[in-house]
């Protein structure tokens, strides 16, 4: 029997193994999907599980109950394209005809001294799970500062505010704006709506270090209780080991079929991936589908032929009553209508449509 291995669970990886059980699979081939949770995490809500406005098993996702497929649970260590296997710590290695490698991200510190040792993370379940812990412990009128004014940050911000009014909330950047890649006039309606719910923004704010409670903006210590990172990713540890070609951000350089150019029968998707746009949920699952386009072409013998990735937008929350987005290239988005598309898309996540 030949085998199929998808390497991680997440947006990607969990889109490939759907859309794998939805075609005929050969049937001298194997369907493996390998995690170290039985269960899929909705990254993109993880932010709400800090804050604590919702609970994990609302955005647990469980994984198809399906003969054909073979869900293995583990910590892998690392992976050997050489001899086709996948190694762990505490277990055989299992080797594969076909490889997935969805192994998502983890945080980028850009050489801040101090800031993994002193900041929480929001990035695996269990860093979210700790950080909710975090922030819960923290007495009334307690300083939260928030690195990184991107979407992940100001998610975090907006949250907490709705979980926890009594706390100061300040929400840090290294740039002249938060939401630096979105249209001017919604980066204006964010600020607003942070300065309308007492969210203290601080922008051109150059970190170096960070000991305990203090962030050192240069020469200035910023006084904080706890420090919340979302200032940016960077490929899981196992792909950086890979001696294959990267991108300047460290993500493996594919072909045209999302396939290691010297390694054909490997796949790569989601944040690991290099791609023509930012990582994102949505274009994990876009790749993932014609991931399992070029393989049902190759099982038949034909040359793939894929088309290109069209993403369909950006949806933000601020809390649970408002939100903003940006649909295509130019339709801009604020308020309850955003917000509510962004229930409706986590609502279709929770349900394997998409």
């Amino acid at each position: 029997m030949k085998k199929f291995v998808i390497l991680g669970g997440g947006y990607g990886g969990l889109t490939i193994a759907l859309n794998m059980l939805e075609k005929d699979l050969p049937e001298d081939t194997i369907l493996e999907l390998i995690d170290r949770s039985p269960f899929q995490g909705l990254k993109t809500e993880y932010y709400a599980l800090a804050s604590g406005t919702i609970a994990e098993t609302h955005i647990r996702v469980a994984y198809p109950d399906d003969p054909r497929l073979l869900l293995t649970y583990g910590e892998v260590s690392s992976v050997d394209l050489n001899n086709k296997q996948i190694l762990f710590a505490d277990k055989e290695p299992i080797s594969y005809d076909w490889l997935v490698i969805g192994l998502g991200c983890v945080d980028s510190y850009h050489g801040i001294i101090g800031a993994a040792e002193h900041s929480s993370s929001i990035q695996t379940l269990a860093q979210t799970r700790a950080t909710y812990q975090r922030i819960n412990n923290i007495a009334p009128y307690g300083q939260v500062s928030i690195i990184g004014g991107g979407l992940s940050g100001v998610e975090m911000a907006a949250e907490l505010r709705e979980s926890r009014s009594d706390l100061n909330i300040r929400l840090i950047d290294r740039g002249p704006s938060l939401l630096s890649a979105f249209p001017s006039n919604l980066q204006q309606y964010v600020r607003e709506w942070m300065t309308e719910h007492h969210i203290e923004l601080r922008t051109q704010v150059s970190l170096v270090r960070l000991d305990g409670g203090d962030l050192y903006n240069q020469d200035e210590i910023i006084r904080t209780d706890a420090t919340i990172w979302t200032a940016g990713i960077q490929p899981n540890p196992i792909v950086e080991a890979l001696n294959v070609p990267k991108d300047r951000q460290g993500r493996i350089v594919l072909n045209e079929y999302h396939q290691i150019a010297e390694y054909p029968e490997v796949y790569v998707v989601g944040d690991c991936a290099s791609l023509p746009f930012s990582p994102s949920a949505q274009a994990a699952q876009a790749q993932g589908k014609q991931i399992v386009e070029a393989m049902q072409a190759i099982w038949k013998g034909d040359t793939p032929r894929l088309g290109k990735i069209k993403l369909r937008g950006t949806l933000g929350s601020l809390g649970k009553k408002s939100g903003f987005g940006i649909m295509g290239k130019r339709t801009l988005m604020t308020g309850k209508i955003a917000r509510m598309l962004k229930s409706g898309v986590l609502w279709k996540s929770k349900r394997h449509f998409g």
